[in-house]
C-alpha cells in the first residue's frame, strides 16, 4: 500500500510541475521544476524511496531511449551522419580521458576509475531536457535533430565506457585489447538484439492480425513490450541493452511503414507513448529531487574525509566539473567544425561557416539528464572484497548537480546566444510535401473510380454511386489543382488552406459544444456523445497536425 501510495505521489508531482512551469513569468525548464518538487517532497516527508540501480535502469531507460529512436527524423539523421557521429563516438571518448583525469587532479581520494566512470556517464545528453528548453526557448530545427541523434548513440557510448571503468575499478586492472573487443561485441550484439527483436515481433504481430484480425490494445501492449525484450535479452547476451533499446525503436520506425497497423491503433498508441514518456521522464527527476538531501549529505561526509572540511567544496566541484564539460564540449565542436571547413576547401565545396556563437549554443545545448543520473545510480555498492566502492556517493551527487547547472545554464544562456545569431539555411521540404500529397491524391481517385465502379456495377441505382464518388473526387482534384501551382498562385492557395483550416476549426469546436450542451440538458446519451466528440477530435487533430 506504501509503495502504491509513493508511485501515485510521484505522478502527481508530475502533473503539478507541468503547470507550474506554464505559471512561471519567466522560461524555467520542467526538470528543473520537478527536481525542487522532488525536494520539497523529501522536506515534507521522507517518502523512503530506496533505488535499486539495475530495477531504475530497466523501468526507465529502455522505453525512452526506444521511443527516441522511433521518433527521430531518419533524413535528418543520415543527412548530419558525419557531425552526429563525431560527436556520439569521438566527443565521448575525449570527454572521458579529458574530464577523467582533470576530476582526478581535482577531487583528492577519488580513485583514477572511479573519474573515467564518472566521466563517462557525464558524456551523454539529454534530448528530452533540451527539448523542455526548446519549448520557450526556440532551437533551430537541424540543431534539435543533430542532438537527438547525438544522444541516441552517446548514451551506448557512454555507458560502455561506464562498464569498463566500473570493471576497472573492481578488479584493479584494465586491459586496451579486451576492451576494444569487447567493445565490438557489445555494440553489434545490442544493435543485433534490437533489430530482431522488432522484426521478429512486428512478423508474428502481422501474421496474427491478417488471420484473426487486429485489437487495438493488444497491439499498444506490444510495442510497449518491445524495449524491455530488447533490452533484457541483449544484457542476457552481455550485449548492451541500451543500444538494443535505441535499435529496437529505430527498426520500429521502419517496420511501421508497412501500414499495416489500423488508424485507431496508431492514434492511440501515440497518445499512450506521449504519457510514458511524460510520465516517465518526470518521475525521473522528481525521484532525483527527491534523493537530492541525501546524497549531499552523504556527499559531504566523503568531502570530509578528504581533508576538505566546508561543505562549499561540493558546490566548487560542480561548477569546476560543469565548466570542464562545456569546455571540452566547445574545444570539440571548433576543432572538429574547423576541420570539416578543410575537407571542403580541399574539395572546392562552399559551405556555411558557423560563427562561434553558435558553436557555444552547441556546447550549451548538451544538457545532462534522465541518462545520466540512472547510469550514476548503477555504480556497485560495494568492491568484491565487501568493502564500500570508493566516491560512490560524491560522484552521485556530482552527476545531480551537473544535471541541475547544465539545464540552467542552458535555459539562461541559450536564448541570449540564438538571439539573432546566423544559421545555416534550413532545406525546403515544401516541394516534396506537395508531390507527396499530389501522388496521394491521384492514388485516391484511382481508388475511389474502382470502388465505385465495383459497389455500383449492375445496380439500378448506380448514378447515385457515380454523383456520389464524383463529389468525394472534386476534393482530391481541388488538392492537385492547388498543389501543382507555383509562384504566387501557390502563395495564395496555400494561404486559402490555412483560411479554410482556420473555418474547419470553428465549426469543429462549435459542433463539439453543441454535443456537450446536448448531453448536459439530456438530450444525448452518454454514448452516442462519447462516439460524436471522437469523430470530432480526431478531424480536429487531423487539422491542428498539417
Amino acid at each position: 500500500m506504501e509503495t502504491v501510495a509513493v508511485v501515485l505521489t510521484l505522478l502527481l508531482a508530475v502533473v503539478a510541475s507541468g503547470a507550474l512551469a506554464r505559471f512561471s513569468p519567466t522560461p524555467v525548464p520542467v526538470p528543473l521544476v520537478q527536481i525542487g518538487l522532488g525536494a520539497a517532497l523529501s522536506a515534507i516527508g521522507d517518502l523512503g524511496v530506496g533505488l535499486q540501480p539495475e530495477i531504475f535502469f530497466l523501468l526507465f531507460l529502455p522505453p525512452l531511449l526506444f521511443l527516441d529512436g522511433w521518433r527521430i527524423p531518419k533524413d535528418g539523421l543520415l543527412r548530419d551522419k558525419g557531425v552526429i557521429l563525431e560527436l556520439a563516438l569521438g566527443l565521448v571518448f575525449f570527454t572521458v580521458l579529458g574530464l577523467g583525469f582533470f576530476m582526478d587532479w581535482l577531487i583528492p581520494g577519488m580513485p583514477l576509475a572511479v573519474a573515467f566512470a564518472l566521466a563517462a556517464i557525464l558524456s551523454p545528453t539529454d534530448p528530452i531536457a533540451v527539448s523542455a528548453i526548446a519549448a520557450r526557448v526556440p532551437i533551430p530545427k537541424r540543431l534539435m535533430h543533430i542532438l537527438e541523434g547525438e544522444s541516441l548513440l552517446n548514451d551506448a557510448s557512454g555507458l560502455v565506457c561506464m562498464r569498463f571503468a566500473v570493471a576497472a575499478a573492481m578488479t584493479g586492472t584494465f586491459s586496451p585489447v579486451e576492451a576494444v573487443g569487447t567493445f565490438v561485441w557489445v555494440a553489434l550484439g545490442g544493435v543485433a538484439t534490437g533489430v530482431a527483436v522488432t522484426t521478429a515481433t512486428t512478423l508474428a504481430k502481422n501474421w496474427v492480425s491478417r488471420r484473426v484480425g487486429e485489437e487495438t490494445g493488444s497491439q499498444i501492449l506490444i510495442s510497449l513490450l518491445i524495449p524491455f525484450g530488447a533490452y533484457l535479452i541483449a544484457e542476457k547476451l552481455h550485449c548492451s541493452g541500451i543500444l538494443a533499446a535505441v535499435a529496437a525503436g529505430i527498426s520500429m520506425s521502419y517496420a511501421e511503414q508497412t501500414g499495416q497497423a489500423l488508424a485507431v491503433t496508431r492514434v492511440r498508441r501515440a497518445a499512450v507513448w506521449d504519457t510514458v514518456q511524460f510520465a516517465a521522464n518526470g518521475v525521473i527527476f522528481v525521484l532525483l529531487g527527491e534523493q537530492l538531501p541525501g546524497i549531499v549529505s552523504r556527499a559531504a561526509e566523503v568531502v570530509h574525509d578528504t581533508g576538505h572540511h566546508e561543505p562549499v567544496w561540493l558546490v566548487l566541484y560542480v561548477v569546476v566539473i560543469s565548466l570542464a564539460l562545456a569546455l571540452l564540449r566547445f574545444v570539440w565542436g571548433w576543432t572538429s567544425l574547423q576541420f570539416t571547413l578543410f575537407r571542403a576547401a580541399r574539395r572546392g565545396r562552399k559551405v556555411f561557416v558557423p560563427g562561434w556563437r553558435l558553436v557555444a549554443a552547441t556546447s550549451l545545448a548538451g544538457v545532462r539528464g534522465a541518462v545520466t543520473l540512472a547510469g550514476i545510480l548503477t555504480l556497485p555498492l560495494t568492491l568484491p572484497d565487501g568493502s564500500p566502492f570508493p566516491g560512490r556517493d560524491l560522484a552521485i551527487f556530482l552527476a545531480a548537480g551537473v544535471i541541475i547547472v547544465s539545464l540552467a545554464a542552458a535555459s539562461v544562456g541559450l536564448p541570449r546566444l540564438l538571439k539573432g545569431v546566423e544559421l545555416p539555411p534550413e532545406p525546403s521540404h515544401q516541394e516534396e510535401e506537395d508531390r507527396a500529397r499530389i501522388a496521394a491524391a491521384q492514388a485516391a481517385i484511382n481508388a475511389i473510380e474502382q470502388a465505385q465502379h465495383d459497389i455500383s456495377e449492375g445496380k439500378i441505382d448506380a448514378d447515385i454511386y457515380a454523383d456520389i464518388a464524383a463529389r468525394v473526387m472534386e476534393a482530391y482534384r481541388v488538392r492537385i489543382d492547388g498543389r501543382s501551382k507555383s509562384g504566387d498562385e501557390a502563395a495564395l492557395m496555400r494561404k486559402a488552406e490555412r483560411i479554410e483550416r482556420e473555418l474547419r476549426l470553428a465549426g469543429l469546436r462549435a459542433e463539439r459544444a453543441e454535443l456537450y450542451r446536448l448531453a448536459r440538458s439530456h438530450h444525448l446519451g452518454q454514448d452516442r456523445l462519447r462516439t460524436l466528440i471522437r469523430e470530432v477530435d480526431l478531424l480536429e487533430a487531423r487539422l491542428t497536425s498539417v
